[in-house]
């Protein structure tokens, strides 16, 4: 969940600036001076929803690093043996899923693992080391598989391009919103007013949160096949199973 948490709050942040940044350019005025034109709307919510999604993505391991303060294990020079196990462990399972080599790294936290990153050959596998203390190494091994099949199912991409659509119907529904409030009960008639811009920020924080739902329940899908790839990179099921069950006795809920 922390990987989906990070892109998301990353994403309605992204989302929110790129918007007064083109209405402060003047983009937003250019769309309203004919009135509501809603294909112009739906070109302008296009970009700055794709846009952002897209810049989530490509920012997103160095958000994560910056978040966690996961520390990335140098290949040629591990701490300790726990962590060359880490890295050769990770590296096995990258070769067997056909990806380039990520970045492992750990952090401090709760038992918990992620996968991020905007490409399936420079992605980033971080563990926490509460769930390296509480796990035998065939259990983390199974949850690095499931991490791995995250990045070789090229989860992040296509969690984007999701990302992409709902944000675009956001920011145009947000903006019709907005335009409803500034004219229709605000009666302003001089063009677009401060209230038009307070309702489509507050707006855009609302369905974008609300949108998150719809990301979320997408994203639960590719869980259970990122389960199944575990499985199948480690060559059996019962790794993974008994990783859940220990999970499932931890804290609430699956593997991010």
């Amino acid at each position: 969940m922390k990987r989906i948490i990070l892109f998301l709050m990353t994403n309605i942040a992204v989302m929110v600036v790129l918007s007064i940044t083109m209405s402060i350019l003047g983009v937003g005025r250019y769309l309203d001076e004919q009135g509501l034109n809603l294909t112009q709307l739906l070109i302008f919510s296009a970009f700055i929803g794709f846009g952002g999604a897209f810049i989530s993505l490509l920012i997103s391991k160095w958000m994560a690093k910056r978040t966690t303060g996961a520390r990335v294990i140098d290949p040629q020079a591990p701490a300790s043996r726990q962590e060359a196990w880490l890295v050769e462990t990770v590296h096995q399972l990258a070769d067997r899923a056909g990806i380039g080599h990520p970045e492992v790294a750990i952090y401090d936290g709760p038992p918990n693992a992620f996968a991020t990153g905007a490409f399936r050959n420079d992605a980033l596998v971080a563990v926490s080391t509460g769930l390296l203390s509480s796990m035998t190494e065939e259990e983390v091994a199974a949850v690095l598989g499931h991490e791995v099949a995250h990045v070789a199912n090229g989860d992040m991409v296509t969690l984007t391009l999701i990302q992409g659509v709902v944000n675009t119907f956001v920011v145009f529904l947000a903006r019709v919103v907005g335009y409803f409030v500034d004219r229709v009960i605000l009666k302003n008639e001089r063009g677009l007013g401060l209230g038009y811009y307070g309702v489509v920020i507050v707006c855009e924080i609302i369905f974008g949160l609300l949108a998150s739902i719809i990301v979320a329940w997408f994203s639960r899908q590719r869980e259970y096949r990122a389960d199944s790839g575990s499985a199948k990179l480690m060559g059996a099921r019962e790794p993974m199973m008994k990783a859940l069950a220990r999970l499932g006795g931890l804290q609430p809920g699956k593997l991010p």
